[in-house]
Parts: structure tokens; sequence; C-alpha cells
């Protein structure tokens, strides 16, 4: 489980703060999607949430390890997968898995064993042997996905880990994000890719100019919004009207009345229309998306 606790940043008082108070948690077998505009502050805090960088003020703790104090034991908990990844780009990618096994005390044939076991997992068998500086951007990733799973870590942070990936790269670690969950990993998700992070995700944690703006579920998101229903009819009266702006808000345009706000069944709502003596030729149902939802959030914050 990793704890987030009224975390703060500060590179410039002349700037101010990169983050401010921010304040959440990934519970285990869960995936915490962490959204927000480039800049906003996901990547400074995934950074001290992974013991790469000091904090100002809060606290960071994984599985009840604070982070800062206690530092060694705390880091073999976590998995940090970042956006660019940086490493020995002139080593060959099986030396350079079991120089970092040895930071868990793996040696050896056990660390060899164990680095080979990891690559092929993450799809790159077959080229442990060449230079990192021979890797695709999603092979890189890949290569630092494997050497964050050398302690077996209950926790990981990904960090615009879809970004720049090709579609079979995108594939396989949303694929691996679904078995993490599975095996009740704490999983946090940053990315700007609204879209995937809607499917992900089973909380969703705003950030924007570097304060958490809300943390909601996704069945929150659908319920506190609603949705935007849409009907064609062959009569659109007041009777009508006055039937569905019990259920949202309507407009009519011609034969088609839009309600807003709309939370329900929109079967229900069709067989109550066609109860009424109304025709109806198309019915639609539109639930807002992450991104609609995240910037209307800005818009109130702003």
């Amino acid at each position: 489980m990793l704890s987030i606790d009224g975390l703060t940043k500060i590179y410039s008082k002349k700037i101010g703060p990169a983050i401010k108070d921010v304040s959440f948690e990934v519970r285990d077998g869960e995936v915490v999607g962490f959204v927000g505009l480039n800049g906003a502050g996901k990547t400074t805090t995934i950074r001290i949430a992974a013991g790469v960088a000091l904090p100002s003020g809060g606290r960071v703790s994984i599985d009840g390890l604070d982070i800062v104090r206690q530092k060694v034991e705390a880091s073999r908990r976590i998995g940090w997968v970042p956006e660019l990844p940086n490493f020995e780009q002139n080593a060959k990618a099986i030396d350079l898995m079991m120089y970092y096994a040895g930071y868990y005390g793996i040696h050896g044939e056990e660390a060899r064993q164990a680095s080979l076991r990891l690559l092929k997992e993450t799809g790159l068998e077959g080229v442990e042997r060449r230079k990192a500086s021979s890797y695709s951007q999603g092979m890189k990733k890949r290569f630092v996905l494997a050497a964050a799973m050398l302690s077996n870590p209950q926790n990981y942070l990904f960090d615009e880990i879809l970004n720049g990936l090709d579609p079979e790269g995108i594939h396989y670690f949303r694929n691996l994000i679904v078995k993490l969950r599975q095996e009740k990993k704490a999983v946090l998700l940053s990315s700007h890719i609204l879209s995937e992070v809607e499917g992900l995700s089973d909380r969703v944690a705003f950030i924007h100019k570097g304060r958490l703006l809300k943390v909601m579920t996704r069945n929150e998101l659908s319920s506190l919004e609603g949705g935007v229903l849409v009907l064609r009819l062959n009569v659109v009266d007041d009777r009508l009207l006055d039937y569905l702006g019990t259920l949202g808000k309507p407009s009519v345009d011609n034969d088609k009345v839009t309600v807003s706000g709309y939370t329900g069944d929109p079967s229900a709502v069709n067989l109550e229309v066609i109860r009424m003596g109304y025709s109806v030729k198309e019915i639609s149902y539109h639930t807002p998306s992450l991104e609609e939802y995240f910037l209307k959030l800005i818009g109130e914050a702003q």
C-alpha cells in the first residue's frame, strides 16, 4: 500500500511549490490513475514516492515504511518505471540486470537466472546481450520494468508508461497492469492519456498546477455527473417535456430532445415514452468521459 500525506515540493521560492499538500493512497489490489496536464506535478509526486527526490513537506509511506527515514527497506517494496528511462547506455542488458540484482542481495548464478527470467517475462528474450543504446523506447521501458521487478515489489509507480509506445507496447503494459491488480499489487498509473487511464483505473486522482483537485471512483464519476440522453420522436410537446423535465434538463431541436444530467436506465425512459403514446425514432445515451470531467474540474478550479 502506498500512502501520500500532505506532500509538498518547493524547488524555488520565487516560482512557488511544484506540488502542495497532495494526499491520497493506493491500496493493495487497486490501480489508481494519476491524471493531469503536463507540468501538473505528477512526475514530482512520483519521484518523491520512489525515493529519488526529497519532499519539502509531508510524508510518503510504502507498506507503512517512511520513504525518507526508512529508505532502503521501503525502496525494496517499490517498482518504479519513469517516463524517460535513464541507465548506462553502453552496457548490455543482462550485465545491468545482474548489477541491479546486487542491490537486493542477489548475486552470482542466482542473479543471472533471475535476470534472464525477468527479461523473458518482459519480452526481451533474445536481446539480453544487446547494448541498451540499441533498444527502442518501448524496449527501454520493458527493461526498466524488468529491473523494477527484481525485488518482487508490492507497489508499482508507472510514470507516463504508455507515452511514446506503439500499439503493441500499449497492449503489453495494459495487460500487465490488469495482471498486477489480480496479484493484489498497488499500482499508481500516471498519464495524460485519459482514455487509457479511464479503462484501467479503479479510482482516479486529478491534479492541476500542483494541487490535488479530487479523488474518485469511476462509478462516482458517472453517478455524480449523469449522462446525456438523446431522443428523436414523431411529436415533441409540452406533455413530453414535462415528463423529461423530471429526469434532467431537456432542450429541443426540432424532433430531437436532449436531456442532460440523466443518471437512470435509458431503456426505462424508452418504455415510458412509448406507453405515453409517442413514437420513438431513436434513443441514445452518453456518459461523460474522464477528459470531459477533468476539464470541468479545471474550469471550476480556475
